[in-house]
């Protein structure tokens, strides 16, 4: 028997994986699984800095698989959590389970993919948030 999807499931899943084929190439890689554990790292650390309406406000344009990977483990009463550029690598690191010295690059190199995904200014009204060090951090020249 034939598998079949509503093609709503179908047009969720072929988004995603615009996206993660987005993130894979620009990070240099075929590791479809490895590009998926970095973009859900960026995205937990972008979004627990965000305040609640912003991070919410962001997700939106997020392909529907992915803004579930995104408010995976979110607890809105929590945010915005307060750490700097040190904290963000951190958790960056703990959960993309990358070295702290590739961090800042994939982490440049996903907002680099992100913002060509989203519509036009979505991505700079949430950084707006961030404090100064981290936002240098995201926008600096993907290696």
């Amino acid at each position: 028997m034939p598998a079949t999807h509503p093609p709503d499931f179908e047009h969720a899943i072929h988004t995603a994986n615009i996206w993660l084929k987005a993130v894979a190439e620009a990070l240099g890689t075929e590791d479809r699984h490895f590009a998926h554990r970095v973009l859900r790292a960026w995205l937990h650390t972008f979004r627990d800095r965000l305040t609640v309406d912003v991070a919410a406000h962001f997700a939106a344009q997020l392909p529907e698989l992915l803004r579930g990977a995104y408010y995976d483990g979110w607890s809105p009463s929590s945010v915005p959590v307060r750490y700097d550029r040190d904290g963000y690598v951190n958790r960056f690191v703990q959960e993309a389970k990358v070295s702290a010295e590739d961090a800042p690059g994939m982490a440049a190199t996903v907002t680099t993919v992100v913002k060509e995904h989203v519509s036009p200014g979505t991505l700079e009204s949430a950084l707006e948030q961030l404090p100064h060090d981290i936002r240098a951090l995201l926008l600096q020249p993907a290696a």
